[in-house]
């Protein structure tokens, strides 16, 4: 019995959210998806994510919530972390901070899915190797679970097509999430992994990666900082759906998503 899981990219602001509550229902039922996962480090005020902000998400049908380097932007997500499975945050991160880099979700027939969240170190922190991390991480659901989806939240292209290669065979899929772009390079890897350098973005499109297109020219133009404005217009949901095999746990599809909110007139 095929799982079909579908991976909602980087989730910005309000826009964000607000694309997600109205399109999601209509995509589960199109594609019958039986779990959703999105990536939410963005969805309160275009920068971090606060439990109201969370919740919300998953009220409009999320199941997991991943996340990335602004995880820690909210304080009031600590606590919130360290009391839900809902949401999980790098697991390369050292492993005394708040929450789980890891959790498993049982669809609504039943079968289990291990969801890992790992942060790529090229051009970003100094957090743990990913790679080795996502070695040991991958032992450990693997034993409760064949199906396994992994988010790498990294910056450089080389790094998460190296670990895509890294985890083939090992991972359900690996998919990419960080720089708000959709890539056009999706792929079943040779020993059955699904891959996607990056997923993209759900938000505004009338943007720069989800900033009013002012702001952010005007910072390459002086080099001078600038509060960080979400952009409201062309509100777009971008991600990946991915069929998996629930015995061996090896993709058996992949495809691109780019679903545009209708403007009323």
């Amino acid at each position: 019995m095929p799982v079909t899981i579908l991976f909602i990219g980087d989730v910005v602001g309000r826009p964000g959210r607000r694309v997600v509550r109205e399109l999601l229902p209509g995509l589960v039922d199109r594609y019958r998806v039986d779990l959703v996962v999105a990536n939410g480090e963005n969805a309160s005020g275009g920068i971090g994510l606060s439990p109201k902000g969370a919740e919300e998400l998953l009220a409009a049908g999320v199941h997991v919530l991943t996340s990335g380097n602004h995880i820690w932007k909210k304080k009031e997500i600590i606590p919130y972390l360290e009391d839900t499975e809902d949401l999980i945050r790098p697991a390369n991160y050292p492993p005394t901070v708040p929450g789980a880099g890891a959790t498993i979700k049982e669809t609504a027939a039943g079968i289990p899915v291990a969801v890992l969240n790992l942060l790529g170190r090229t051009f970003m922190e100094a957090v743990e190797c990913p790679f080795r991390k996502a070695e040991a991480e991958v032992a450990k659901l693997k034993v409760r679970t064949p199906i396994l989806l992994v988010d790498f939240h990294a910056e450089a292209t080389s790094e998460k097509m190296a670990l895509g290669w890294f985890l083939d065979g090992k991972a359900s899929a690996v998919v990419g999430t960080h720089t708000h772009v959709q890539t056009s390079d999706e792929r079943i890897l040779p020993l059955g992994t699904a891959y996607l350098t990056d997923v993209g973005m759900t938000g505004p499109a009338d943007s720069v990666i989800g900033v009013r297109k002012e702001i952010a020219i005007d910072r390459f133009l002086t080099q001078m900082p600038h509060k960080f404005e979400v952009a409201k217009k062309d509100l777009v949901l971008e991600a990946a759906l991915v069929t998996v095999d629930e015995q061996s746990g090896k993709a058996l599809g992949i495809s691109r998503l780019r679903e545009r909110l209708p403007v009323l007139s």
